[in-house]
């Protein structure tokens, strides 16, 4: 696994990757001091650790060597980060155990992002400035070529991608519609971003790229990355119809 890691790479590369090491490493015992103190039960315990686990396979494994070269490898890095990890972080529900292992300048951080995320709207078109402006050619081969642009293009997504999931999957009782028009306006933007990969005549990341690499990359991003948009979208439907039915039913006096 070292041998195609970035620790074996070039000064600023190991730099860069015991920096992410650190902040990872910080991040995962910040959770866990919390974890201790206040307990989040078993599944959510276990959710957590094992999306830090994919968080630290994914930014320091093999994957990120892969992603220099593979347009198809770098798309699936993005969105291991941007479908996978993000929401399993929410959906495990830490900040009780982040603010009780990280204390005031844990919450310092989150707080901010904790008021975008009650605007779902808002908190999609940051995460979709984000998935645009990195996959421009110019902004892409930047952090390809770049380890501190890459480190920083990496976090964009995972924060970015954090309050995103955060707003559409923690809404409040009148947040349901519009969770769902914020995953409706992310499923087709991401979509339409990877069909303009797979149907693109000539590689748009430089001509060093493959063709057919970049058409896998889009239809990564096109197909594969529409499943948890679509899943969650499913899962917020029934929650809303069920908060109507509930309504419906305790206005009729049937509750």
């Amino acid at each position: 696994m070292l041998a195609h890691s970035p620790f074996s790479g070039e000064a600023q590369e190991q730099l860069t990757a015991m920096l992410t090491a650190v902040l990872l490493a910080v991040f995962w015992g910040v959770y866990l001091r919390g974890a201790w103190l206040r307990p989040p039960g078993w599944s959510r315990a276990i959710t957590f650790n094992f999306s830090a686990l994919l968080a630290v396979l994914a930014l320091l494994g093999p994957l990120d060597d892969w992603a220099k070269t593979s347009t198809a490898m770098h798309m699936t890095q993005h969105m291991v980060l941007m479908v996978v990890i993000a929401p399993l972080w929410v959906l495990c529900r830490p900040l009780p155990q982040i603010a009780a292992g990280g204390g005031r300048p844990a919450a310092a951080l989150w707080v901010p992002m904790l008021r975008l995320s009650q605007r779902p709207m808002w908190a999609a078109y940051v995460h979709g400035f984000m998935i645009w402006f990195w996959h421009l050619p110019y902004f892409y081969m930047l952090a390809v070529d770049n380890p501190w642009w890459h480190a920083i293009e990496h976090a964009c997504f995972l924060i970015s991608a954090g309050v995103f999931w955060w707003a559409v999957l923690r809404f409040g009782k009148l947040g349901a519609g519009w969770a769902l028009l914020a995953l409706l306006l992310t499923l087709m933007h991401t979509g339409f971003l990877g069909a303009v990969l797979t149907f693109a005549s000539e590689p748009l990341y430089g001509e060093a790229r493959d063709l057919q690499d970049q058409q896998l990359a889009g239809l990564i991003m096109w197909v594969c990355a529409a499943i948890p948009y679509l899943a969650a979208s499913g899962w917020i439907a029934h929650r809303w119809f069920r908060q109507l039915d509930s309504g419906v039913r305790t206005a009729r006096g049937e509750v």
